[in-house]
């Protein structure tokens, strides 16, 4: 198959051919027809996750395509099914996967992580029957990939950690993919919301994803200007991007006994991320970490999705192949993003 490969972290990326994946025991192989370009990807590229990491390397994590090889014991999957997965796959047998939050198994398996990844033809899916999740007829490939991750973690983040409700002023900090996603669904809870972002063509894609006010973050004191805008501070802030300034500038728009959640990952940094702890002390702000959702949560999302309640392909910005891709990698965290970025690895 083809794939985009690095042999080093940091180093270049290009396109080779590479042995085809054979489904595991209790897994599939699946054949991708759509992937998102995620700037968790960026960091895997980067090296911020060795931990779990080998070289060679093939990134990759929100996908969607059809079952190319089913394993012994799979019972719920055969070739041809539609399918997407969440990118934090859990292993389906321990007391958090059996409880519905496999999100947070500690034996999960992650693609483009812990094992190749979906910038290629084929990928390889571990326990299919806890996690893979049927894809709609009526929902295309490029709509399921962007659910694997940044759209199904805004959900969770907004839907299920946060729990926002009408009414409810809501920052996102960071207009790229998970940013407008979590815009969307917290306008489809009935929220007002507030996009924050340093780019004016990612704000002006934030009032399309539904914000009612938009901040430029270009010198300005953010926390200021959003606690003005919303009379007094937002009832959720979500930081979207991952970095000490955001993050702060998320937690300092909060009113009062705020929630603030982080979905955006941090670079290693010496000593970890500082965050405003005295601020969160005193004014009772609850910080809550969310970590992509399980496989059992995406029947409510996307019966909302099959419905037009939400949209998730009006995030699209456009599809390219794998030279391009390749190319896009290393550049990920300094480029500007309006949207999501979609790879078909079938494209040259």
């Amino acid at each position: 198959m083809r794939a985009i490969v690095f042999d080093q972290f940091q180093g270049p990326a290009d396109v080779r051919e590479v042995p085809d994946p054979r489904a595991p025991d209790g897994g599939v192989v699946v054949r991708v027809h759509a992937t998102g370009l995620c700037l968790s990807d960026w960091h895997a590229w980067a090296g911020h996750d060795d931990d779990i990491t080998t070289l060679p390397h093939v990134p990759g994590h929100e996908l969607a395509g059809t079952v190319a090889a089913v394993g012994a014991g799979v019972t719920r999957w055969q070739v041809g099914d539609r399918v997407t997965v969440p990118f934090v796959s859990g292993c389906g047998t321990c007391e958090w996967c059996l409880g519905g939050q496999a999100q947070v198994c500690p034996d999960q398996t992650q693609p483009g992580f812990t094992h190749w990844g979906s910038y290629a033809e084929l990928v390889t899916l571990h326990s299919a029957d806890a996690n893979l999740v049927a894809v709609p007829d009526d929902v295309s490939f490029e709509t399921a990939a962007s659910l694997g991750c940044r759209f199904a973690t805004a959900y969770r983040a907004v839907a299920g950690r946060a729990q926002v409700r009408a009414g409810e002023w809501v920052a996102v900090v960071g207009a790229g993919g998970v940013g407008l996603s979590a815009i969307m669904v917290a306008v489809a809870r009935g929220a007002r919301v507030v996009a924050v972002d340093r780019s004016a063509a990612a704000l002006d894609a934030a009032r399309r994803a539904g914000a009612e006010r938009t901040v430029l973050a270009d010198g300005l004191d953010v926390p200021s200007v959003v606690q003005q805008v919303t009379d007094g501070g937002a009832h959720v802030a979500v930081d979207a991007v991952g970095s000490e300034q955001t993050c702060a500038d998320a937690i300092g728009s909060l009113r009062r006994q705020g929630r603030h959640v982080q979905v955006g990952l941090f670079a290693p940094a010496d000593g970890g991320p500082r965050v405003p702890m005295g601020r969160v002390i005193a004014w009772e702000l609850d910080v809550l970490g969310s970590h992509g959702m399980a496989a059992a949560d995406y029947p409510e999302m996307l019966e909302l999705v099959v419905s037009g309640a939400l949209r998730p392909q009006d995030l699209l910005d456009r599809v390219v192949g794998l030279a391009e891709a390749a190319a896009l990698l290393p550049t990920m965290d300094t480029t500007p993003r309006a949207g999501m970025v979609v790879l078909d690895p079938r494209r040259a």
